[in-house]
């Protein structure tokens, strides 16, 4: 018989410095057979779901993490045991059974422990119902009744071991325990586990907002009249070649602008220096149902016109709805915009800052809202599309009348649409 021989199966590692995978589900069971590259499980990292393919050819012989739980970059997420080995691996129950049949307790017990070590080895340890497979198999076996096993479990599910523990109980002569009394029933509810992603945004808006950085928020308004009749006119020929000229692509044009006029807005904070970047690739703050908030990152927006904004944005806003963002496309972003107003908000401050960016920008609903305007026939009341803009900045890296600036190159961008 040859010796056994296992391969690893690595959660990835390059991942970003300090950040956390957690499992999302496994495509193959332990004792299953796998083929080299074939999808295993998969993780999501980064906010993004990478699939984990098989090292090897062979056989799923353990699994380390199960889902839900939370890996570190490189860990060992299981073991295959490679096709050779698992040929000749005897079935566990047939290798661990005692060569000694004369005692009938014995061989109960031997198979009780085969299964306690099976369902350790294997089963998550959340359960999905009260009552498993594999307790149900044991109860059947000592020929006992679920109602009088008390739940260790969770949510009072009923343990291998709480049946092992009344079995022997009534094997040494005495009376099972029974039932405690039931409680007072909890008020109802339900528990959702939490994503990776949702983990992520957690820990990282707490770092952010108690931990890292002072926020301090500037809000204007902009009167987005001229935008909307560019818009206008120009939305049929931009959504003909597959760019929708939504109002974020105007924002993120004048973003670029207003970077321009005060660069270190586009920056990270360090204890020696504020490190300014050439480059100014902007997030867009992106809500997708059931996943939270992804922010694609729009690389080198300065090199790009109004319909490279159009058209990157659009590619980008339909991978992450879609779950087909990559890493590096999550990356790197040296500014971002959340534009809160598409799901009715009007201002929202402060909007926590993504670490270790210095500053983002809040985009709030677009409405007609009555204003006064000065004509030849002196103040008028008008009602105008108008919407709120907040700046939201690392008070360390720049002060507020930086903050203003900004946010006047900005506006004064967005209401004198087209630029000169």
């Amino acid at each position: 018989m040859s010796a056994f021989a296992t391969v690893e199966v690595r959660a990835p590692a390059e991942q970003s410095e300090g950040t956390r995978a957690q499992v999302l589900r496994w495509l193959k069971a332990v004792g299953e057979r796998v083929n080299q590259h074939e999808p295993l499980l998969e993780i999501e990292t980064e906010k993004v779901t990478v699939e984990i393919a098989a090292p090897a050819a062979g056989m799923l012989r353990e699994i380390l993490k199960h889902e839900q739980e939370l890996v570190d970059p490189g860990e060992v997420l299981a073991r295959i045991e490679t096709a050779a080995a698992a040929e000749e691996a005897p079935d566990p129950r047939q290798s661990a059974a005692p060569h000694d049949t004369g005692g009938a307790m014995d061989d109960g017990r031997a198979r009780d422990e085969i299964d306690a070590a099976v369902i350790a080895r294997q089963a998550p340890t959340h359960l999905h119902s009260r009552i498993s497979t594999p307790v149900q198999r044991l109860l059947e076996r000592h020929h006992l009744q679920a109602t009088i096993v008390r739940g260790t479990g969770p949510a009072g599910a009923i343990t291998v071991e709480d049946v092992l523990e009344v079995a022997a109980q009534r094997d040494a002569g005495g009376e099972p325990r029974a039932q405690a009394a039931a409680p007072s029933p909890p008020p109802a509810s339900h528990r959702i586990p939490h994503s990776a992603t949702r983990r992520r945004i957690a820990e990282h808006m707490v770092r952010s907002l108690l931990h890292t950085t002072p926020h301090v928020t500037s809000v204007f308004e902009a009167d987005c009249s001229a935008l909307l009749r560019h818009r206008e006119r120009y939305r049929e020929t931009f959504q003909a070649r597959g760019a929708p000229l939504t109002l974020t692509v105007y924002i993120l044009a004048a973003c670029v602008a207003a970077i321009r006029a005060v660069p270190e807005v586009n920056a990270r904070w360090h204890e020696d220096a504020l490190e300014v970047f050439e480059s100014i690739d902007i997030g867009v703050a992106t809500a997708v149902s059931g996943r939270g908030l992804l922010v694609p990152v729009l690389h080198a927006a300065q090199g790009l016109d109004l319909f490279g904004i159009a058209s990157q944005l659009a590619l980008q806003v339909a991978a992450a709805r879609e779950g087909r963002l990559r890493p590096q496309d999550v990356r790197g972003g040296t500014f971002t915009i959340s534009n809160h107003g598409v799901s009715g908000s009007l201002f929202a401050a402060p909007i926590v800052i993504h670490q270790p960016q210095v500053a983002i920008l809040g985009v709030g609903k677009l409405e007609k809202r009555p204003a006064v305007i000065e004509t030849e026939r002196g103040e008028e009341i008008a009602i105008l599309p108008r919407c709120y803009l907040s700046l939201t900045i690392d008070h360390r890296a720049l002060d507020g009348d930086r903050a203003n600036e900004f946010l006047r190159v900005l506006v004064d961008r967005l209401e004198r649409w087209p630029p000169e």
